[in-house]
């Protein structure tokens, strides 16, 4: 991600939150330009210490959310900090994005997931309409009223679980736009290309760029990132996209280059540091539904690539 950031933009400075010593130690030898690496000493309040302890490795990620954002806010000079998931890639410059809300004359951003009419079906009652993936707050009262709403929500409740219209950090999201007259919706379809949503869209090189048109509408627009939601690295060394249908174009144009630059990456940081070790994802079963679709996996070989 912070390649793909340093390639299509030249005014960006990453805050990037290191979630265990390890990746601390590696992200300081690395010294990367732009960049402001954060420890979980500096980082972590009493509140979130007690609460680490009661939720599980993802949960307390999500709890993190909104502290990441304010924590930059209320302690660096800057005039608006946007969020960014890890699994992101651009593929143009993002700041056209951060302009569309200031020309909405808005002062926090938020993206839809985009469903397709397929993925609807099944996943917006349990995701949501919006996406914890890109999210931008300014450096403004009314701005910073949302983001501390959103802080005290997480510390009360965020789980890896459905429970009265909740779950994790992003269903929080879904009522800001009927509450909040400061919040805008981005309508750059290239602002958040996911597994989700790509049945929507027929994609292609255009030039040096990566670009992209509804089907239903002909609309074209250039690709500003990709979020590769899902991938995971199997014991045999392949690599797990997921569920949802991925066609062999976009494999081509997105998957392929991506993962091979995971499997580069990974050589590098094992160079790099001796205690680096690669995370296997291992299949496990836990129910009858969890046994068939590990089956399913290994029989069809669906979504699993291998990068030579």
């Amino acid at each position: 991600m912070y390649e793909s950031l340093k390639a299509h933009s030249n005014d960006f400075h990453l805050f990037i939150f290191a979630f265990d010593d390890l990746s601390f130690q590696i992200l300081k030898k690395l010294n990367l330009e732009k960049v402001t690496v954060i420890s979980l000493s500096e980082f972590e309040t009493p509140v979130l210490l007690e609460l680490k302890s009661k939720r599980t490795k993802a949960e307390y990620c999500w709890t993190c959310t909104p502290s990441v954002i304010s924590h930059i806010l209320n302690n660096y000079s800057v005039s608006s900090c946007t969020y960014l998931d890890s699994d992101l890639i651009f593929y143009s410059d993002p700041s056209v994005l951060i302009q569309e809300m200031m020309d909405h004359n808005k002062n926090v951003l938020i993206t839809e997931h985009g469903f397709s009419p397929l993925a609807k079906l099944y996943e917006k009652k349990r995701a949501g309409r919006f996406c914890v993936q890109f999210v931008t707050f300014s450096n403004e009262s009314n701005s910073l009223r949302v983001l501390e709403k959103w802080r005290l929500q997480c510390i009360e409740w965020c789980y890896a679980r459905h429970e009265n219209g909740k779950f994790g950090d992003q269903k929080y999201l879904d009522e800001w736009p009927d509450i909040y007259d400061n919040v805008h919706i981005l309508e750059n379809p290239g602002g958040g290309i996911a597994p989700w949503n790509i049945p929507k869209y027929r994609f292609y090189r255009d030039d040096s760029e990566i670009a992209g048109k509804r089907k239903r509408s002909g609309l074209k627009f250039k690709v500003v990132f990709f979020h590769f939601q899902y991938v995971k690295l199997t014991e045999n060394g392949n690599f797990d996209i997921g569920w949802y249908h991925i066609s062999s174009e976009v494999k081509k144009i997105f998957y392929q280059p991506y993962l091979k630059r995971i499997r580069d990456m990974e050589k590098m940081l094992k160079e790099l540091d001796g205690n680096f070790k690669t995370g296997y994802t291992k299949f496990k079963a836990d129910s009858i539904k969890s046994y068939f679709k590990i089956g399913l996996k290994k029989i069809t070989r669906y979504n699993i690539m291998k990068i030579n």
